[in-house]
Protein backbone atom coordinates (compact mmCIF):
# COMPACT_ATOMS: atom_id res chain seq x y z
CA UNK A 1 0.00 0.00 0.00
CA UNK A 2 1.38 3.75 -0.53
CA UNK A 3 -0.88 6.94 0.00
CA UNK A 4 -0.05 10.34 -1.49
CA UNK A 5 -1.72 12.69 0.80
CA UNK A 6 -2.15 16.84 0.11
CA UNK A 7 -4.40 19.46 1.63
CA UNK A 8 -5.06 23.11 1.23
CA UNK A 9 -6.89 25.37 3.71
CA UNK A 10 -9.62 27.54 1.63
CA UNK A 11 -11.74 30.46 2.65
CA UNK A 12 -14.86 29.38 1.82
CA UNK A 13 -17.91 27.27 3.37
CA UNK A 14 -17.69 23.60 2.70
CA UNK A 15 -21.11 23.52 0.96
CA UNK A 16 -19.28 25.42 -1.48
CA UNK A 17 -16.11 23.78 -1.78
CA UNK A 18 -18.66 20.60 -2.04
CA UNK A 19 -20.68 22.63 -4.75
CA UNK A 20 -17.37 22.60 -7.11
CA UNK A 21 -15.76 19.56 -6.47
CA UNK A 22 -18.86 17.95 -7.56
CA UNK A 23 -19.81 20.30 -10.73
CA UNK A 24 -18.54 17.83 -13.16
CA UNK A 25 -18.81 19.54 -16.07
CA UNK A 26 -17.38 22.62 -15.20
CA UNK A 27 -14.00 20.74 -14.38
CA UNK A 28 -11.92 21.73 -18.15
CA UNK A 29 -13.02 25.59 -17.01
CA UNK A 30 -10.62 25.52 -14.21
CA UNK A 31 -9.03 21.79 -13.14
CA UNK A 32 -5.85 21.84 -14.45
CA UNK A 33 -5.15 18.15 -13.56
CA UNK A 34 -8.80 15.97 -13.71
CA UNK A 35 -9.73 17.64 -17.89
CA UNK A 36 -12.97 16.06 -17.79
CA UNK A 37 -15.31 13.98 -15.87
CA UNK A 38 -18.60 12.40 -17.19
CA UNK A 39 -20.36 11.24 -14.58
CA UNK A 40 -22.60 11.77 -12.00
CA UNK A 41 -21.33 12.07 -7.84
CA UNK A 42 -23.22 8.93 -6.70
CA UNK A 43 -22.31 5.83 -5.20
CA UNK A 44 -22.30 3.03 -7.85
CA UNK A 45 -21.48 5.06 -10.76
CA UNK A 46 -18.68 4.23 -12.92
CA UNK A 47 -17.16 8.00 -14.13
CA UNK A 48 -15.24 8.56 -17.30
CA UNK A 49 -11.99 10.37 -16.28
CA UNK A 50 -9.60 12.42 -18.39
CA UNK A 51 -6.51 13.44 -16.54
CA UNK A 52 -3.26 15.38 -17.42
CA UNK A 53 -0.51 15.08 -14.83
CA UNK A 54 2.11 17.91 -14.05
CA UNK A 55 4.75 16.32 -16.39
CA UNK A 56 1.81 16.13 -19.22
CA UNK A 57 1.27 12.19 -18.89
CA UNK A 58 -2.33 11.94 -20.10
CA UNK A 59 -4.38 9.32 -19.24
CA UNK A 60 -8.36 8.09 -19.11
CA UNK A 61 -9.70 5.43 -16.54
CA UNK A 62 -13.47 4.89 -15.28
CA UNK A 63 -13.88 4.53 -11.35
CA UNK A 64 -16.94 3.81 -9.67
CA UNK A 65 -17.86 6.13 -6.76
CA UNK A 66 -18.06 4.43 -3.41
CA UNK A 67 -18.55 7.13 -0.94
CA UNK A 68 -20.72 10.47 -1.22
CA UNK A 69 -21.10 11.87 2.27
CA UNK A 70 -22.75 15.66 1.55
CA UNK A 71 -20.28 18.29 1.70
CA UNK A 72 -17.45 16.21 3.74
CA UNK A 73 -16.21 13.35 1.40
CA UNK A 74 -16.07 11.77 -2.18
CA UNK A 75 -14.36 8.76 -2.69
CA UNK A 76 -14.01 7.15 -5.94
CA UNK A 77 -12.24 3.05 -6.69
CA UNK A 78 -10.39 2.21 -9.89
CA UNK A 79 -8.54 -0.88 -10.83
CA UNK A 80 -6.52 -2.27 -13.12
CA UNK A 81 -7.42 -4.50 -15.86
CA UNK A 82 -6.55 -7.50 -13.76
CA UNK A 83 -7.42 -6.33 -9.92
CA UNK A 84 -5.14 -6.41 -7.75
CA UNK A 85 -2.40 -5.73 -9.68
CA UNK A 86 -2.47 -1.73 -9.42
CA UNK A 87 -5.75 -0.47 -8.74
CA UNK A 88 -6.51 3.09 -6.44
CA UNK A 89 -8.81 4.78 -4.09
CA UNK A 90 -9.03 8.59 -4.55
CA UNK A 91 -10.41 10.43 -1.60
CA UNK A 92 -11.77 13.72 -1.11
CA UNK A 93 -11.97 15.40 2.55
CA UNK A 94 -13.36 18.68 3.57
CA UNK A 95 -13.19 19.16 6.85
CA UNK A 96 -15.37 22.77 8.51
CA UNK A 97 -12.04 24.59 10.56
CA UNK A 98 -14.08 27.65 11.31
CA UNK A 99 -16.89 29.82 9.69
CA UNK A 100 -15.94 29.85 6.34
CA UNK A 101 -12.84 28.23 6.22
CA UNK A 102 -12.32 24.42 5.45
CA UNK A 103 -9.34 22.12 5.57
CA UNK A 104 -9.41 20.43 1.99
CA UNK A 105 -7.55 16.93 1.57
CA UNK A 106 -6.91 14.95 -1.39
CA UNK A 107 -5.26 11.66 -1.10
CA UNK A 108 -4.80 8.30 -3.58
CA UNK A 109 -4.16 5.43 -1.86
CA UNK A 110 -2.58 2.54 -4.04
CA UNK A 111 -2.30 -1.16 -3.66
CA UNK A 112 -1.59 -3.90 -5.92
CA UNK A 113 1.86 -6.00 -6.34
CA UNK A 114 2.83 -3.83 -8.52
CA UNK A 115 2.49 -0.41 -6.41
CA UNK A 116 6.50 -1.60 -5.27
CA UNK A 117 7.62 -0.91 -8.16
CA UNK A 118 6.43 2.86 -8.61
CA UNK A 119 9.21 5.09 -8.56
CA UNK A 120 9.46 8.55 -7.14
CA UNK A 121 9.37 10.39 -10.38
CA UNK A 122 5.59 9.05 -10.50
CA UNK A 123 5.00 9.91 -6.59
CA UNK A 124 6.22 13.32 -7.28
CA UNK A 125 4.37 13.80 -10.20
CA UNK A 126 1.07 12.54 -8.86
CA UNK A 127 1.49 14.90 -5.99
CA UNK A 128 2.62 17.98 -8.01
CA UNK A 129 -0.87 17.25 -10.14
CA UNK A 130 -3.18 16.82 -6.87
CA UNK A 131 -1.43 20.16 -5.24
CA UNK A 132 -1.91 22.21 -8.63
CA UNK A 133 -5.78 20.88 -8.32
CA UNK A 134 -5.88 21.97 -5.22
CA UNK A 135 -4.65 25.42 -5.39
CA UNK A 136 -6.99 25.60 -8.40
CA UNK A 137 -10.10 24.42 -6.53
CA UNK A 138 -8.85 27.29 -3.83
CA UNK A 139 -8.96 29.83 -6.28
CA UNK A 140 -12.54 28.96 -7.72
CA UNK A 141 -13.94 28.73 -4.14
CA UNK A 142 -12.02 32.10 -3.17
CA UNK A 143 -12.81 34.03 -6.30
CA UNK A 144 -16.61 33.40 -6.13
CA UNK A 145 -16.73 34.36 -2.48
Amino acid sequence: MREIRTEIEIDGSAERVWAVLTDFSKFQQWNPFILTVNGTPTVGTTLKIHIRTSHGKIRIYSPTITKVDLNHELCWSGKSLIPGVFDGQRIFTIETLGTNRVQFVHKEIFTGFMVWFTTHRMENDIRQSFEKMNYALKKRVEEAA
